[in-house]
């Protein structure tokens, strides 16, 4: 197998053809023409049909291991995958502590749909799954990093006869292969670390199940939730940095989470790659790197409020996995965090010139 970058390079790059570039350019159609006497072929209309959305399809799923559909944003893709298994009567385990709108989803829509919820904390304990038709961990979980075992999970609920899907949008396909692991599909969103610009709205969702494909993808046409042309092709080509672009995130937040612990005046560090951390066990068995998201608590909103003020490199916005370091209080969306809580995401500056402006900053 080639290594991370240059598969991350050459990723679902079409045949080289003289006088035509590395990445074409995006297909902007809604319809294309059609073979009068054959009708529809590979792109008879937009909704369901566009070359550039395919290329990238062919690029995540050549990272993660299976096929791909894109979405235009990673929740898109991850109520295409509930509503598109679930039915009424079904009952779908969720993180307690994962991505907040998936909760919210489940307590506003899922239910009134007739599906049970049971919320588990990511790294369990795990009650029985009988019954259970569909379990949904994400890994490590965002906002607070815990870990889950996907071998051992993916164990548990084939034993019981459900579906085990991954949220891998912190780790990325470069730092696991929930499939691999097996994991029946994979959810994520590309907004983040995949795509790393802080400029695109995307998701995906990832399997070898042709018949959960299928479903998958027919739900995405009749619902509509497709990424633009330009959208799409903003990612394949942020795709060729991620190895690059992970490399340096990984390690700014191992110096970051290191210099964090050491102080007085931070508590509940939680960065999975510090070998006191709770998760690191598991996420050095099972991960092939580890992201560069570490979470913190300074106390209070004020304290959080007066620290990113003070950082000259430090930007205060939601969202992670970007090349520019950011923070986000996530208490402030509403997240059941604490009041100080921070996601931090460190993005690719010199490690040095991080450390000194967020130890002035906390001074």
């Amino acid at each position: 197998m080639s290594g991370d970058g240059t598969q991350a390079v050459h990723a679902g790059l079409p045949d080289p053809v003289p006088g035509q570039p590395f990445l074409p350019g995006p297909v902007f159609a809604a319809p294309y023409h059609l073979d009068p006497d054959a009708g529809p072929g590979q792109n008879g209309y937009g909704r369901p049909d566009n070359p550039t959305r395919r290329g990238l399809e062919a690029a995540i799923g050549s990272l993660e291991g299976g096929q791909v559909r894109a979405f235009a944003s990673g929740q898109a893709a991850i109520t295409a995958l509930l509503l598109g298994v679930l039915r009424t009567g079904d009952t779908v385990a969720l993180p307690a502590d994962g991505y907040f709108p998936v909760r919210a989803f489940a307590e506003g829509t899922l239910r009134g749909l007739g599906v049970s919820t049971i919320l588990v904390p990511t790294a369990g304990p795990y009650p029985a799954l009988t019954g259970v038709r569909l379990v949904l961990i994400e890994t490590p979980a965002n906002p607070g990093l815990d870990v889950c075992d996907v071998r051992a999970m993916a164990d548990a609920a084939h034993a019981a006869g459900a579906l085990l899907a991954v949220d891998n949008t912190t780790a990325t396909p470069l730092g696991q292969r929930p499939l691999d692991l097996g994991a029946d599909v994979v959810v994520a969103s590309g907004t983040k670390a995949l795509t790393g610009h802080s400029d695109v709205l995307l998701g995906y969702v990832a399997t070898g199940d042709e018949g959960l494909l299928e479903k998958i993808t027919t739900w995405r046409t009749q619902t509509g939730g497709i990424p633009g042309a330009f959208d799409c092709w903003l990612a394949h080509r942020s795709l060729a940095t991620l190895d690059l672009r992970l490399a340096r995130q990984t390690a700014n937040a191992g110096a970051v989470a290191a210099m964090l612990s050491a102080r007085d005046d931070v508590t509940g560090v939680r960065w999975p790659g510090l070998p006191d951390d709770p998760s690191f066990e598991i996420a050095s068995r099972q991960m092939r790197r580890i992201p560069g998201v570490v979470s913190f608590d300074l106390g209070s909103a004020s304290r959080v409020a007066d620290f990113l003020k003070r950082s000259k490199l430090v930007f205060a916005a939601t969202s992670f996995g970007g090349l520019h370091t950011t923070a986000d209080r996530r208490a402030q969306w509403g997240d059941d965090t604490a009041e100080g809580f921070v996601r931090l995401s460190c993005g690719i500056e010199d490690t040095d010139d991080l450390l000194a402006d967020l130890a002035a900053a906390l001074a």
